[in-house]
């Protein structure tokens, strides 16, 4: 074999065990749930096999589930405008911090230390009838009974933000990090001012990472289904709500996988929209 060949096929070589476990892991799996969609589920006995359109044609022509959809979708977009509006402050305070960035960084990282249900779950001790805030406006005579705030909408998107906000920051700060900062003193020797640096030079920059942090925002907030499933009442269900009650409580697994690749369908297809205007070296840049 001649060197040329051998270096052609060493990446792949390289490659080859995250390929074989992407293969068997993602892959295989997703190919079952494709071949499971075109089931139809059977109220005496296994699942009957073949290529049935029924739970396709339920999923997309049926009002609630397309109302599910787009107020999933939504919840996702008002909760990573939230952390963008939130999360960009954050970032350049610590990117711009000198000598305690590296605590900061360590204090953002916290939450990560404990569990998503946990941390979702403690709003309810904040914000319940007999919660911390409720406690607090009573006793400051605020109030004279408590207020429902639980298992709402905005409970809900609170929750949401709550657990990725953290992600929005990290991706803004990468790229806020890799911005030289001579660049602002440049700006500003030629005349502009601080904000003007900023809005001229900074921010132009940083996009790529607010971008990246936007999409992951985006597509973790609209596949979640723990924060409704703990957050919020019967009419603030998301779509991926839907998959779990299908496939878990109602054991509709063919229906349950339709859905489930409905959900994954509009998700690519949003992010493929993404590529077209920004690109994906856009959302590398920001990464990295």
């Amino acid at each position: 074999m001649s060197i040329e060949a051998r270096e052609a096929r060493q990446p792949w070589i390289l490659l080859s065990p995250a390929l074989v476990a992407v293969g068997l892991l993602l892959m295989v799996p997703l190919l079952f749930i494709v071949v499971y969609s075109f089931w139809l589920r059977s109220a005496m006995g296994p699942d009957t096999p073949g290529f049935h359109l029924d739970n396709w044609q339920r999923a997309l022509t049926d009002p609630f589930y397309r109302y599910i959809l787009f107020n999933t979708l939504k919840i996702a977009a008002i909760t990573t405008v939230i952390c963008g509006l939130l999360g960009y402050p954050a970032a350049y305070f610590i990117a711009r911090s000198r000598g305690n960035k590296m605590i900061l960084l360590l204090l953002l990282l916290l939450p990560f230390w404990i569990s998503y249900i946990i941390r979702t779950m403690s709003w309810i001790n904040i914000l319940g009838s007999s919660g911390a805030l409720n406690t607090l406006l009573l006793s400051l005579g605020i109030i004279s009974e408590p207020i429902r705030m639980l298992y709402n909408e905005a409970t809900v998107i609170l929750g949401l933000v709550h657990f990725l906000l953290p992600f929005m920051v990290l991706n803004v700060y990468v790229s806020l990090e890799g911005i030289d900062t001579n660049l602002e003193d440049a700006a500003t020797s030629l005349g502009a001012n601080r904000w003007q640096a900023f809005v001229q030079v900074v921010l132009p920059l940083s996009l790529p990472g607010l971008a990246a942090g936007g999409l992951l925002c985006f597509v973790l907030g609209a596949g979640t289904y723990i924060t409704p499933l703990i957050l919020g009442g019967p009419r603030d269900a998301m779509f991926a709500n839907l998959v779990f009650e299908a496939i878990i409580t109602q054991l509709n697994w063919p229906m349950g996988s339709a859905l489930s690749l409905l959900l994954l369908l509009v998700l690519g297809l949003l992010v493929a929209v993404y590529n077209r205007f920004l690109g994906m070296a856009q959302l590398a840049k920001g990464l990295g």
